[in-house]
């Protein structure tokens, strides 16, 4: 059945055809995770960074209520512009931003859930969603992890974000069946630092061991996606203790203020990147145009089967 709330871009489409590589990115990094005009620089960044790579860029997005794999350059100028003014857009808020033909910015569950619509496998992000700290009693649990549970789409991200509970985030994905890779590292990395403290699942030490392993997943069937986390290249990680202190201080003034839900994760990065003087916007940069060059070699060993 055709699904005409669904436009690919003819790059896109061709490339799928042809059994080449392609690789989703998400939108919600460039109207809610960067200011203009350094979001749509790194934007374009990273799609360059993914076609040098020998891959073809997806940006995904929903433009004037149309689920969209593979933006223009014009669109992600005007996301990018727009900023915080496009809608977040989660699972839940999909059906009335097609009714009423709204923009969004994709999240991690969103752009996974059209690039597996599209038939793209392969999808690079900065970091995921979680299970937020104080969870326990406020049940403030990342969308993305239930996405990972239901969609098979193979996900390349610098971990979970280091505001979150990261070992309850495991444990989560552990009880939905979603297997954890450490590309190059037993450790989970902890997006702006390259370690945790907390074991994955698995390490995998090259592009062509993570594709035979979801190539494995995909043939017997299951549903789950797979987690692929990627460490921020060690030259650009921050100190521990500094980033450790920036989030306490963030996370002490979103209680203070009152912030909830959807608007908590953009708003702990924004005062965190205060608190390290910009320096935590530089490295989220270069571990996203990290994230994107593994997950296009990932997606050529996918289509060399």
């Amino acid at each position: 059945m055709t699904n005409t709330h669904l436009t690919i871009s003819n790059e896109v489409q061709q490339a799928l055809r042809e059994g080449r590589p392609v690789v989703a990115l998400e939108s919600t990094i460039i109207s809610h995770g960067m200011p203009y005009p350094q979001n749509v620089e790194t934007a374009l960044r990273v799609e360059q960074t993914i076609r040098d790579n020998g891959a073809v860029p997806a940006t995904i997005a929903i433009i004037g209520g149309q689920l969209t794999a593979g933006c223009t350059e014009e669109q992600i100028e005007y996301l990018g512009r727009q900023g915080q003014k496009v809608t977040k857009a989660s699972r839940r808020d999909l059906p009335v931003l097609m009714a009423e033909k709204r923009d969004g910015a994709t999240t991690v569950t969103t752009t996974m859930m059209i690039a597996h619509m599209a038939g793209i496998e392969v999808f690079a992000t900065g970091g995921i969603g979680g299970v937020h700290r104080g969870a326990e009693t406020t049940m403030d649990i990342s969308a993305d992890l239930e996405e990972l549970a239901q969609t098979p789409v193979l996900v390349v991200c610098a971990g979970a974000k280091s505001i979150l509970d990261l070992g309850l985030t495991l444990e989560y994905l552990e009880t939905k069946g979603v297997p954890v890779i450490g590309y190059g590292t037993d450790e989970l990395p902890a997006f702006y630092t390259r370690r945790s403290g907390f074991k994955v699942d698995y390490r995998l030490d090259s592009p062509a061991e993570v594709a035979a392993a979801f190539r494995a997943q995909r043939e017997i069937g299951l549903k789950t996606g797979m987690l692929v986390t990627n460490p921020i290249p060690e030259a650009y990680q921050m100190d521990k203790e500094v980033i450790d202190a920036a989030i306490e201080t963030a996370l002490r003034e979103c209680v203070q203020r009152g912030i909830k839900g959807k608007e908590t994760t953009p708003f702990l990065l924004a005062k965190v990147k205060e608190l390290t003087g910009g320096e935590s916007l530089e490295s989220n940069i270069r571990l996203v145009l990290n994230n994107a060059s593994l997950a296009a070699q990932v997606a050529k060993e996918l289509c060399s089967e």
